[in-house]
């Protein structure tokens, strides 16, 4: 393997096996991770919108029939049952998330 040529083709071989390595590498979970401020922003703003949604429907309701406080109360009641179920629901998907991240980080290991 002395001569030149042969030398040269090796290296663009082993250039070419990089390149393919590095093609079919993981890439990076950038685009999956949240910080924990934005999983709280996201919790709270399902909580307000529970409840701006109830209130809307409440007042609407109490406006259009005329009972003023009733029908606001019991769907901002209702909202805010929504709202927390929600919040609830999402913490769930977030540590489901984080438990099959560390089942896997396991597995690597």
């Amino acid at each position: 393997m002395t001569d030149p040529d042969q030398q040269q083709r090796l290296k663009q071989l082993e250039a070419k096996i990089e390149a393919a390595k590095r093609a079919y590498a993981p890439k990076p979970r950038a685009d999956e991770h949240y910080s924990q401020a934005s999983l709280a922003w996201r919790m709270v703003i399902e909580l307000c919108a529970g409840l701006g949604i109830g209130f809307g429907i409440g007042y609407t309701m109490d406006w259009f029939f005329g009972t003023l406080p009733l029908f606001m109360v019991l769907f901002v009641m209702l909202g805010l049952a929504a709202g927390v179920k929600t919040m609830l629901r999402s913490a769930k998907e977030i540590q489901e998330k984080k438990v099959a991240d560390l089942v896997d980080e396991d597995k690597g290991a």
